[in-house]
């Protein structure tokens, strides 16, 4: 099979049908860039579990009279209640902090908002225990047993806020993966349209080489790589997309999370690590496409 004559037979056929050829690459590039933004999405969602799996605690509030006038833990109820927290088997450690070290803590998370330091108040904040769990997944046992206790106001889980941090990025992660298949389906329509009209356009070409001894994989084989071509194209601009997505407005939309470290950020080896994904995704598409199509659709 000579190479040079598949490979000028590609070009012919991307030529000839330059509106569908580009429609497909649109199509295609829209689909994988979809897909990898929900590949992103689970990676920064597995980062970021990461992180908070060693940093998750249970916040036992103290009570107000406790929070004014026993800043230091000193006296019963709140020194009671520590003993009681640092004997308990089911905690790993046991951190006290009283109503102006909460103050300072909230003055660092919210440093980029200046507005929302000025309206704070060092009395809007109680002081707590930061309770370690030696089995994270078991908050209940601390809230179950603590909850009630004399200087406890309230009790807190942060996996609880977590879980519903963690369930809208999923949501995202879905509407874009639906989204994406949904492009999916139209780049299948359009690789099958734009392979039965180029074999259509050239199949007096088709017809006479097959007449004189070529196989029907040789007369078939060039519309097959159009479409392997038009979706590496597509993956290529899907990829470029990802990081122009990345560069101009996700590092500027997310820039205050990211530099809080509420959640980790999307970084070059995150793209590069899902770009083989959408070049093996696109030439996987287009092929199997291209191949069922010319099986069932052309006869030449």
């Amino acid at each position: 099979m000579r190479a040079s004559f598949v490979f000028s037979e590609v070009l012919t056929g991307l030529r000839r049908n330059v509106t569908m050829t580009v429609a497909m690459i649109l199509t295609t590039m829209i689909s994988l860039a979809l897909l990898g933004g929900g590949l992103l999405v689970v990676r920064m969602i597995d980062k970021t579990q990461a992180v908070y799996e060693d940093k998750l605690e249970v916040n036992v509030y103290l009570t107000n009279d406790i929070s004014a006038n026993d800043k230091e833990c000193q006296a019963d109820p709140c020194k009671g209640l520590r003993s009681d927290l640092e004997s308990n088997p089911a905690i790993e450690s046991v951190q006290y902090e009283n109503r102006d070290q909460a103050y300072q803590r909230f003055k660092q998370i919210f440093e980029s908002q200046p507005e929302l330091v000025k309206l704070a108040r060092p009395e809007a904040l109680p002081a707590s225990f930061n309770v370690k769990l030696q089995n994270p997944d078991r908050p209940d046992v601390i809230i179950q047993t603590y909850s009630g206790r004399v200087g406890v106001d309230s009790i807190a889980d942060q996996s609880e806020f977590l879980q519903r941090f963690f369930d809208a990025l999923n949501g995202v992660r879905n509407l874009t993966f639906a989204i994406a298949l949904i492009q999916a389906v139209a780049a299948l329509l359009l690789i099958s349209n734009t392979v039965q009209v180029s074999a259509f356009t050239r199949r007096t070409e088709v017809g006479i080489m097959r007449l004189v001894g070529a196989t029907r994989w040789y007369t078939q084989l060039p519309f097959l790589l159009e479409a392997v071509v038009a979706g590496v194209i597509g993956a290529i601009l899907a990829i470029l997309l990802l990081v122009g997505a990345k560069l101009w407005f996700l590092d500027g939309v997310l820039q205050g999370p990211f530099a809080a470290g509420v959640v980790k950020p999307i970084d070059g080896l995150d793209i590069l690590l899902t770009a083989p994904w959408l070049l093996l995704t696109a030439v996987g598409i287009s092929a199997v496409t291209g191949y069922v199509t010319l099986r069932l659709y052309v006869r030449q």
